[in-house]
């Protein structure tokens, strides 16, 4: 029986493989519920040892279509001084010591795009589509992407990504080396579990070792960064802007904003 921790599947395959699927299809609106979830899964892989890498997919149409606005179990920092909850638990996905593909299909929006971002790899198809909106939303990235998206594309391109809130397709996050693996969508999750695969028939202490050398600090950097980013969203959350951001995604038109 394939364990649960909430909206989250894990089933082991014989190469040592570990499916990780996340099932609120058909967009996976994550909420600090579903992060904790993902987390808590990842720690027990961590421990498995028929498990040496990580496939984390999702059901239905989205990767992840973002965060789920209307979630009753979205909880906020009282003020900017604390920690946003949400990130406490997206910074312990970092800390995973087990290599992770990301297969991503159909859309990964914002945080959703984060938690993308957050694998060692992702295997895409022309049809994905990748979008850190948050300017669009009257708010700032979070998810620790101000640092772990430059790592990757560079500081120019991410900027650019940034500021206009822009969508690209799978095609140009392979193009840019954000994506590993260009596909079809019918063999998005076959390829990422290949590439697992490839990775999971080498020593597992090796594997371990070269991942945290290459990494080096990087789950610390993200506490650092999502401090940072919880900061500045806890006051752009007061602003007329980020309502009219979110009313104005939700309607999918332009936002009409004031600067206020």
């Amino acid at each position: 029986m394939s364990p649960n921790y909430g909206d989250v599947t894990v089933t082991v395959l014989d190469n040592f493989v570990a499916i990780c699927e996340i099932n609120r299809a058909p967009n996976n609106f994550f909420d600090q519920a579903l992060i904790a979830d993902l987390a808590d899964a990842f720690e027990a892989i961590d421990q498995n040892p028929a498990t040496r890498a990580i496939v984390l997919c999702s059901q239905g149409k989205h990767f992840c279509a973002g965060a789920n606005f209307g979630s009753s179990e979205r909880r906020q920092p009282s003020d900017a001084s604390d920690a946003n909850p949400l990130y406490t638990e997206a910074v312990r996905l970092f800390r995973a010591k087990t290599p992770v593909i990301a297969a991503v299909q159909g859309a990964a929006v914002g945080g959703g795009f984060g938690l993308a971002v957050m694998a060692d790899f992702r295997v895409v198809s022309p049809e994905t589509r990748l979008t850190a909106n948050f300017v669009k939303l009257g708010f700032t990235p979070g998810f620790g992407l101000t640092h772990t998206l430059a790592r990757i594309i560079g500081h120019q391109k991410a900027n650019l990504l940034f500021l206009t809130g822009r969508r690209i397709t799978g095609q140009t996050a392979f193009d840019w080396g954000l994506a590993d693996i260009l596909s079809s969508s019918e063999d998005i999750r076959s390829e990422a579990i290949q590439l697992a695969a490839e990775i999971a028939e080498n020593a597992p202490l090796a594997v371990v070792s070269v991942r945290e050398q290459v990494r080096g600090q990087l789950a610390d950097a993200v506490k650092a960064t999502t401090d940072i980013e919880g900061r500045a969203q806890f006051f752009l959350q007061q602003t007329n802007d980020h309502k009219e951001g979110i009313k104005a995604v939700s309607e999918r038109r332009p936002g009409q904003f004031t600067g206020r």
